[in-house]
C-alpha cells in the first residue's frame, strides 16, 4: 500500500528535517548518538517509491537540510560590515546548502539505479563526499565522519583518515536497515569494536614534550575593527604586551594577520617585534608585499628584526582571498578589481612545506583554512616534528564556525600522529597532541597568552604514509558488493 505522507512535498520536508537532524553530530553540540538514527532514517526513506527522480529530490532536501545547519556560520562574515554586506549572508547559506546538497542528491539517485541501493547509497556518498574534498580546489568543512571527533572512534582517522569515519557513520547507520535485527548486531560490534581499539590507543603513552617553551598570543581583536587605522596602534599594543610579559619563551606565536602594518612599508614594526621577546623567534601571522603581489604569510623574526623563515598560505579562500579567474580577467580584458597579480587579492604561496627552526625543530605551517585539507597536509615529503596553525576565526563568528574549525585540526593530528599548536585571534587557541588531545587551551574570546610546550610526536601513521589509498580500495569492493545479487521486488 502506498505511504502517502511519504510522496510529494511530505517527503521532501521529512528528508530536509532528518538531514537537519544528522547535523547534530557536528562541532560544537557532538551529537553523534542523533546522527546515527537520523541518517538510518534517510536511507529508510530513499529505499520507499524508488525512482532517480524521487530519489535525486530526497537527497537534495536532506543534503540541503544538513549544511542549512552545519554550515550557518557561513553568515557571519556578511555580518561584520551589516550595512553593506548583510543582505548577501541569506543568499550565501541558500546557495552553499543547496549547491553542497546536489551531491547527496546524486548519491541518492546513483543508489536509487542500481541493486542492494542501501550498500550503494553508502558506497556512492562516500565516494561523492571525498570528491567533495578535491573539486574545484576542494571544500572537505563538515563531512560525516566530523561526528566522531573528540570520541575514541576517531582514532580510526590514523589508520583510514576522515573518509574511513564517514565509511563507518554510513555502515553503522545503513546496516539495521539492510539486515535488520543481524544488521543491527553488526552495526552495534563493529562500533564497539572501533571504539575499543581507539580507547586502547589512547590509553597508549606518548613521547616526552619538547624542551622549549612556547608563548601563544591571542589579542581578540575584533573582526569589525580590526583594520580600522585609528586601532591599528591598540592592536599592535596588545600583542607586544603579551609577548613582553614573564620569562621570554623559546618561540613566540601570532596569529594570522595578526600585525595590522606591513614590514616593507614599516620596518620599525620588526624592532619592536623583537624588542617585545628579547631577541627570540617570533612567528607572527604578517602580509607581505613582493613586486605587486600580496601574499598572507607566516613570518618567523630573532635577533635584530631578521626574518629567518617564512610560509605564504598556498590554498587561499576562494571569493574571499582571491576571485577565481581573477588574473585572467586582467589578462583577455584589463580588469583589475580581482586580479592577483594587480594586488587585488591575495596570491598563493608556492604550497605546503616543512621550515627548519633548529632545537625548536621542524615545523608544517598551516594558515587558517588551510587545516581542512587532510590531503594536502598529508602530501607533504618531509615529516615535520609538529604542525602549527595560525588563524583568525573571527570571521566563523561565536557559535559553531570555530569549534567546526578547531575540530578539523584535532582530526589532523590524530591522521599524522604529530601534535599540533593552533594560535587564534579570538580563539580557540590551544595545544593538541599527537592523538587528537587538548592538552592546554586559553579561554575563548579573551585577550590572553599561554606558555605551553610541544607534545611528543608519533611514528608515521598508516593514514600519513598510505593516504586515501585504503578506504578506496574498500569502496570500491563496497561498490561491487551491491551487484551480487539482485534487489528483490
Amino acid at each position: 500500500m502506498t505511504d502517502l505522507w511519504l510522496v510529494g512535498w511530505r517527503r521532501l520536508v521529512l528528508a530536509f528535517g532528518l538531514g537537519a537532524v544528522v547535523a547534530l553530530g557536528q562541532a560544537p553540540l557532538g551529537f553523534w548518538w542523533a546522527t546515527i538514527p537520523a541518517l538510518g532514517g534517510l536511507i529508510w526513506l530513499l529505499g520507499r517509491h524508488q525512482g532517480l527522480k524521487p530519489a535525486f529530490w530526497t537527497g537534495l532536501a536532506a543534503g540541503s537540510g544538513y549544511f542549512a545547519l552545519a554550515l550557518s556560520w557561513i553568515v557571519e562574515p556578511f555580518l561584520v560590515d551589516i550595512t553593506r554586506h548583510g543582505w548577501m549572508a541569506p543568499f550565501a547559506l541558500v546557495g552553499l546548502s543547496v549547491g553542497l546538497g546536489l551531491f547527496w542528491a546524486v548519491a541518492a539517485a546513483l543508489a536509487a539505479a542500481l541493486p542492494r541501493p542501501a550498500l550503494a547509497f553508502v558506497a556512492s556518498f562516500v565516494a561523492l563526499e571525498w570528491l567533495r574534498g578535491v573539486i574545484l580546489t576542494g571544500f572537505p568543512w563538515a563531512m560525516i565522519g566530523h561526528v566522531w571527533i573528540g570520541t575514541p572512534v576517531d582514532q580510526l582517522a590514523a589508520v583510514l583518515g576522515p573518509s574511513g569515519l564517514s565509511l563507518l557513520t554510513l555502515l553503522v547507520a545503513a546496516l539495521p536497515i539492510v539486515g535488520r535485527v543481524r544488521g543491527a548486531l553488526a552495526a552495534t560490534v563493529l562500533l564497539v569494536a572501533v571504539a575499543g581499539l581507539g580507547q586502547w590507543r589512547l590509553s597508549q603513552p606518548l613521547p616526552a614534550p619538547r624542551d622549549q617553551t612556547l608563548r601563544l598570543v591571542q589579542p581578540n581583536a575584533e573582526q569589525a575593527l580590526k583594520w580600522d587605522d585609528a586601532l591599528a596602534e591598540d592592536f599592535l599594543d596588545r600583542l607586544l604586551t603579551l609577548t613582553a610579559d614573564g620569562t621570554p619563551a623559546d618561540l613566540t606565536i601570532w596569529p594570522e594577520t595578526a600585525v595590522p602594518y606591513m614590514l616593507e612599508y614599516a620596518p620599525d614594526v620588526a624592532d619592536m617585534i623583537v624588542a617585545a621577546s628579547d631577541g627570540k623567534p617570533v612567528a607572527a601571522g604578517i602580509q607581505r608585499e613582493e613586486a605587486g603581489r600580496f601574499y598572507n604569510s607566516l613570518r618567523v623574526l630573532e635577533g635584530t628584526g631578521v626574518e629567518t623563515a617564512r610560509y605564504d598560505k598556498a590554498h587561499l579562500v576562494p571569493f574571499g582571498e582571491y576571485m577565481p579567474f581573477g588574473d585572467l580577467a586582467y589578462d583577455w580584458f584589463g580588469i583589475q578589481a580581482f586580479a592577483a597579480q594587480a594586488g587585488a587579492t591575495y596570491s598563493a604561496g608556492p604550497g605546503p612545506d616543512v621550515l627548519d627552526l633548529g632545537t625548536l625543530g621542524k615545523v608544517l605551517p598551516l594558515i587558517c583554512y588551510e587545516v581542512i585539507f587532510p590531503r594536502e597536509v598529508n602530501a607533504v615529503t618531509t615529516r615535520a616534528d609538529w604542525m602549527l596553525q595560525i588563524t583568525n576565526d573571527a570571521w566563523f563568528g561565536i557559535r559553531t564556525g570555530p569549534f567546526q574549525h578547531f575540530a578539523q585540526a584535532r582530526l589532523r593530528a590524530i591522521e599524522q600522529g604529530l601534535p599540533l599548536v593552533r594560535v587564534a585571534n579570538t580563539g580557540i587557541t590551544a595545544v593538541i597532541d599527537a592523538r587528537g588531545r587538548v592538552t592546554d587551551q586559553l579561554p575563548f574570546g579573551v585577550m590572553a597568552a599561554l606558555d605551553t610546550k610541544v607534545p611528543g610526536a608519533l611514528p608515521p601513521t598508516p593514514y600519513s604514509r598510505w593516504g586515501d589509498g585504503p578506504v578506496l580500495l574498500l569502496l570500491a569492493a563496497l561498490g561491487l558488493a551491491t551487484f551480487l545479487r539482485r534487489r528483490t521486488a
